[in-house]
């Protein structure tokens, strides 16, 4: 069983920036596939950004504007948001993905096993 849980939310203002850090449990967290969902009020969780062996992997929406990076001697994965704007508001989750690997895209939820609580992040205008 795999915990994950992030931190690093808040209130910000348009243009603003944010750094979330998800921590995780387990022994082979390197070997974790990890990805960054978000999931605004009234709509569907969609995924954000997505960082394993093969490299990282980003929603055209966020794409220059957020860094997906991890800490495997911390086993933390962080997302750092800048140029933040009002849209981006959402409970943001992290999700892990273990081995063997789900055969699903990074961007499908379908493809993580492992899900933390979220962490709201609030843009204003």
């Amino acid at each position: 069983q795999v915990q994950l849980v992030e931190s690093g939310g808040g209130l910000v203002q348009a243009g603003g920036s944010l750094r979330l850090s998800c921590a995780a449990s387990g022994r082979t967290f390197s070997s974790y596939t990890l990805g960054w969902f978000r999931q605004a009020p009234g709509m569907e969780r969609e995924f954000v950004a997505a960082i394993s062996w093969t490299g990282s992997y980003y929603a055209d929406l966020v794409k220059g504007r957020f860094t997906i990076s991890r800490d495997n001697a911390k086993n933390t994965v962080y997302l750092q948001m800048n140029s933040l704007k009002p849209e981006d508001t959402a409970v943001y989750y992290c999700a892990a993905d273990l081995p063997p690997y789900d055969s699903a895209w990074y961007d499908s939820r379908n493809k993580y096993d492992y899900w933390g609580q979220g962490t709201q992040v609030t843009v204003s205008s």
